[in-house]
């Protein structure tokens, strides 16, 4: 939409820059040369360096094969984008009442730039915005200089310069691929490699570039612009930068706001002009409610095209008008737009800019308060503190995942392919994404940042918790690393305020266990933990409160909670044994203990937990290139699992071996062990069936999780790691990098449905617990059916179990002990499995959700050939059937260069993975994603099904 927009703005100029006042620096012709000119090739922008010498032919794709090894070369050079400024610049000429302003919204990372011949800054920072005046050094090129040049200096080079300086600190921390630098670069970290994926250090203009100009003798617009940035069409106002937040009048981040107190919309604006005004005003509409304020008076602006001035102003709504937004899940996300007008009256006239954003009426709290004796009492809550969130003044149980970088390359995103991730998530039912602090600040538009995310997350309903992008490592608090992140913070708290979808800001990510670590075995620990609270407990946190951001503020995504809210004081070790604080992760490889329940946090809300997994057959199919590639232990598929990672530049990582194990018993342990006469499928087989493990193990956490809303812990949240892929390769996640969904998506849509059932089954002492599970803010209804099978199709017995579910809470439906009482009588427990129906009205409607419980491993059973069928109609339509036997997890894939999901033909709901019983059917509907399969009329019988039986039968 953005970029539709910015078109219809740029093809209204003219070559003349005095009626240029937009001009993407995307239309000029851009070359890019390394450091030695053996190179130069035409080049575009957004892009970096790998981008375009892989569309001139220089290299490959860098996802290819082994590129992220021999491409290892781009990195080692200095890179130089440049282009002609002439045709915007021809007619120019010097005067008082025109300003050009040169806008780069993203550079990658340690660059000089330089206009005309004159030098304009050396930057190093890639979350930074960067706006120059540019006016004097247009008129007066050297040379007859006319070009605009980012000379890009290797960020591996400068890290290892920056850590080799003599003050530089030693951070005790390991690392992944490209070591001990990325502390000292403000740039994403994973970009020097992580344990899902590779290290490219890309460098480049990797946003939108413009070309601003300001000139009093514009002409004006009366019609708002849909982004700030074409505003200044207006003509001698520049908005550098915008700030919506709406809250609570008297709510802070540390208050709970009432709920029937009026609205406060405050604006900032950050502003460049022409025209200086000692009484600007701004004035707030929302004209789907028909309210408009009066020009609200701001400080003072100056005639200043060198510097911006930040002016703020504050408009109430009564609580009565507009609609809350929520999540998708718990209501509308509604959303207003919002249109602000800046005025600057000077003399007779006055100058204007005007332009609407889009937000929405919501509070969102982050609950970090001690649990009250009476809760301890009453509600048998476990001493301890809060830890969960609440939107508008309702607790909620937090369901989601975590989400990386979406490519390698930053600037050959699209939102197509961004809104694909964000609607899985949507369709899997989650409510929350969190946004990891090793990566990057997710954009709002494509005008500014290449893609659009938390827009998207504003109409889809999903909340976005924001980190700040520091990662698993100590970071210095040297004042040059301050003074670069300081700006760097600001410019991306005051533009996401304005999403309703923002939930929280966090620190970093997993720093704060880190440093306890570090503070209890080094000498010198206490050093490091001290840093750590003059940044993330002092610094950061100082930043999120000036800049009137109402969410709250956490040092570190993974906490032990805090001493005090106010002032801020992290707790630490401080804690008291038997009582809970703060949040938790969970990673366990031994795949012995996936579901055993002692080995799970018992915890407030657990933010991080995964398995590893590999990607399916048809994402290997896009990146190998030999047959002999094709197996699981290949050397080009090992060299895709960087876990545990190298520690350093070692190709292939030579403890890929280790993640490889992990997955390797994980299936032998739980499923029958692949290994057919085609290899191909056996290789298919393998791919899949760590998928299947891999959702067997998180649906089994999640229910844990959930359980633990009704339990003395009060768990309010689970958010698995990860959602995306960053590659085709092993890693966490639950969509592949083309966009198919892995089982474990399809197994959160299962478990993350509002009202589920769940066998608890505790091998030690033999005891299952069934139990029904429910998120909804009222009581649930409804009836349970609880159905032993044998693996040929047989039913043994059922039964029934009426339940009715507090809010937010469980219900045990069944327990028994000893698998003489628990099995039919008479049969093994390698024989028979348990079918889990539930039934239910929420929200008017009937809902329903099975599980299933075998009381043995899948590798242990007594598996009967099921004869499976695959029946299609036109319209992606497929039934499938089992003839002589269950069909234990029952999967159909879509061929390549698709991309969708299955849902219910029914329901609408998305279905894969299911056991598939003889006599029942199941009708399933591909929906695809037109946007981005490159295959748009796939042919339906290239779609296929398979189970654990083909796991050793063809």
């Amino acid at each position: 939409m953005w970029a539709n927009l910015l078109s219809a703005a740029v093809a209204a100029c003219t070559p003349a820059l005095v009626l240029a006042e937009v001009f993407s620096l995307s239309n000029l012709e851009w070359t890019l040369k390394n450091q030695n000119g053996s190179i130069v090739i035409p080049a575009t922008i957004p892009s970096q360096a790998h981008l375009d010498l892989a569309k001139a032919g220089i290299i490959t794709e860098p996802l290819l094969g082994i590129n992220d090894f021999t491409e290892r070369w781009v990195v080692n050079d200095n890179w130089t984008y440049t282009a002609d400024l002439t045709p915007i610049t021809k007619s120019f000429e010097s005067r008082e009442s025109q300003k050009a302003l040169l806008v780069f919204y993203g550079l990658d990372t340690i660059a000089n730039i330089t206009v005309a011949g004159h030098p304009v800054a050396w930057v190093d920072n890639q979350f930074q915005q960067y706006v120059y005046d540019v006016t004097d050094l247009l008129a007066s090129p050297l040379e007859h200089n006319n070009n605009v040049t980012v000379a890009f200096e290797s960020a591996w080079y400068y890290g290892m310069n920056a850590s080799s300086r003599p003050d530089a600190e030693y951070s005790p921390t390991p690392d992944f691929e490209y070591a001990e630098v990325r502390q000292f670069i403000r740039k994403t970290q994973s970009d020097f490699g992580w344990d899902w994926g590779p290290a490219f250090v890309p460098s480049g203009i990797f946003k939108p570039a413009y070309l601003v100009t300001l000139s009093e003798s514009s002409s004006h617009s009366t019609t708002p612009a849909s982004h700030p940035l074409l505003s200044s069409e207006s003509g001698s106002i520049f908005i550098e930068e915008s700030s919506l937040e709406i809250s609570k009048v008297g709510q802070t981040p540390i208050s709970t706001p009432d709920q029937g107190a009026d609205w406060l919309v405050n604006v900032t604006l950050s502003v460049r002009s022409l025209t200086a005004s000692e009484h600007p005003t701004i004035t707030i509409s929302i004209p789907e409610l028909h309210l408009t304020s009066q020009p609200l008076s701001v400080g003072s602006i100056p005639a200043s095209t060198k510097s911006p001035t930040l002016v703020s102003a504050s408009f109430r709504v009564s609580d009565s008008i507009p609609e809350r937004w929520f999540t998708h899940d718990l209501g509308d996300p509604k959303l207003y737009n919002f249109t602000i007008t800046l005025s600057l009256p000077s003399g007779r006239s006055a100058q204007t800019a005007s332009f609407t954003l889009r937000s929405g009426f919501r509070t969102i709290e982050l609950l970090q308060t001690p649990y009250s004796q009476e809760d301890v009492q009453t509600r048998g809550i476990t001493p301890g503190d809060q830890w969960h969130f609440s939107i508008n003044g309702k607790t909620f149980f937090t369901k989601g995942t975590n989400i990386i970088p979406f490519d390698p390359f930053y600037a050959r995103m699209t939102s197509d392919q961004v809104g694909w991730v964000l609607e899985s998530a949507v369709k899997s039912g989650q409510n929350m994404l969190r946004v990891w602090g090793g990566g990057i600040y997710q954009p709002s538009d494509e005008l500014t940042g290449v893609y659009d995310f938390y827009s998207a997350c504003d109409e889809l309903g999903i909340l976005a918790w924001s980190e700040m992008i520091f990662s698993d490592a100590t970071y210095p608090v040297d004042s040059w690393l301050l003074d670069s992140i300081d700006p760097e913070v600001r410019q991306n708290v005051r533009r996401i305020n304005k999403h309703p979808s923002n939930a929280q800001w966090a620190g970093g990510n997993e720093i704060e266990g880190i440093v306890i670590t570090i503070n209890q075995t080094l000498p010198n620990g206490t050093h490091y933990l001290d840093e750590f609270v003059e940044l993330f407990g002092d610094f950061l946190h100082d930043i999120t409160f000036q800049e009137e951001s109402s969410v709250a503020y956490t040092d570190c995504s993974t906490t032990s909670g805090v001493l005090s809210l106010d002032p801020y004081v992290i707790r630490f070790d401080n804690k008291t044994p038997g009582f809970i604080y703060g949040n938790s992760e969970r990673y366990n490889y031994d795949a012995s203990q996936a579901f055993n329940y002692s080995t799970y946090p018992v915890a407030r809300f657990v933010n991080e937990f995964g398995f590893h997994s590999m990607p399916s057959f048809y994402s290997w199919e896009e990146v190998l290139l030999s047959p002999e590639d094709f197996s699981f232990n290949s050397t080009v598929v090992m060299s895709r699992d960087h876990h545990p990672p190298a520690g350093s530049l070692a190709w292939p990582n030579p403890n890929a071996p280790q993640g490889q194990g992990q997955m390797t018993m994980a299936v032998e342990a739980w499923l029958p062990t692949p290994g057919t006469s085609d290899s191909n499928q056996t290789f298919a087989q393998w791919c899949w069936s760590t998928q299947v493990f891999q959702s067997l193990n998180m649906v089994s956490e999640i229910a844990w999780y959930r359980r633990g809303a009704g339990l003395g812990e009060n768990n309010l949240g689970a958010l698995v790691w990860q959602l995306n892929d960053i590659w085709q390769g092993v890693s966490w996640s639950s969509v592949e990098y083309s966009g198919r969904w892995k089982v474990l998506n399809y197994g959160m849509a299962n478990i993350y449905t509002p009202v589920v059932v769940y066998p608890f089954w505790t091998p030690d002492n033999q005891t299952l617990e069934v139990l029904v599970t429910s998120d909804k803010w009222e009581p649930v209804s409804g009836t349970a059916q609880l159905t032993w099978y044998t693996w040929a199709g047989k039913v043994l017995e059922s039964s029934t179990h009426h339940f009715t579910v507090p809010s937010l809470n469980n219900s045990v439906i069944f327990q028994g002990q000893g698998l003489d009482t628990i099995l039919p009588s008479g049969h093994d427990a390698e024989d028979v499995w348990m079918l889990l129906n539930l039934t239910a009205k929420v929200d008017g409607e009937t809902i329903t959700h099975e599980q299933y419980f075998t009381p043995v491993s899948l590798a242990e059973a007594n598996l009967v050939e099921p004869s499976v069928t695959l029946t299609h109609s036109e319209d992606f339509t497929f039934t499938v059937a089992a003839k002589t036997g269950v069909a234990a997890w029952t999967w159909l894939d879509h061929p390549s260069g698709t991309v969708g999901y299955f849902t219910d033909a029914t329901t609408g709901s998305p279905l894969n993975g299911f056991y598939l019983i003889p006599g029942i059917e199941r009708t399933v509907k591909f929906v695809s994603s037109q946007a981005l399969s490159k295959v748009a009329n796939p042919d339906p019988a290239d779609f296929v099904v398979r189970s654990v039986w083909n796991n050793t039968h063809l």
